[in-house]
């Protein structure tokens, strides 16, 4: 009997340039209730993605980080906006990844500062915390109608 081994394609190192450009249409909500299936369905989708591209481009070491930023960012997008389309924009520039949700609606994404018994308006300060501890910034721009972070890509993922 005879064996073959099978060679797994190995990830690409990170280079600077895009990593992925993508958007989506939505149905706007209406007062609180609550967005459609389809549409909330469209942030896991949007995560698996850049999930996807992020390995392909040889950033693992950011991907639990960068999954729970995008979770966030998308879902303020998605409930707080009022928007009929949301894109998400990745790119390495300089030894830092940015990221990028932009709603097109001018509003003011800010961090909240809430007490132990709220249950929502924790996003941004989780946020502002995974950006800080990966060496970033993060704010919004065009009136609030984009909202972006930066992380440092570690030393090690680095060419």
């Amino acid at each position: 009997m005879t064996t073959t081994a099978v060679r797994t394609p190995r990830a690409t190192q990170h280079r600077d340039g895009a990593v992925m450009s993508e958007r989506f249409e939505v149905v706007p909500r209406c007062g609180d209730d609550p967005p459609r299936v389809k549409d909330a369905s469209r942030v896991g989708i949007m995560r698996r993605i850049a999930a996807a591209r992020l390995r392909h481009r040889g950033l693992d070491a950011l991907l639990d980080d960068v999954m729970l930023i995008l979770s966030e960012l998308l879902t303020n997008a998605l409930l707080h906006s009022g928007t009929r389309e949301i894109s998400l924009s990745i790119a390495v520039r300089d030894g830092f990844l940015y990221l990028t949700v932009t709603d097109g609606m001018p509003g003011s994404a800010t961090r909240k500062y809430v007490n132990d018994k709220a249950e929502s308006g924790r996003g941004l300060a989780l946020v502002e915390a995974l950006v800080k501890e990966n060496g970033g910034d993060w704010g919004t721009s065009d009136g609030g109608a984009q909202t972006w972070c930066s992380l440092a890509v570690p030393a090690e993922e680095r060419p």
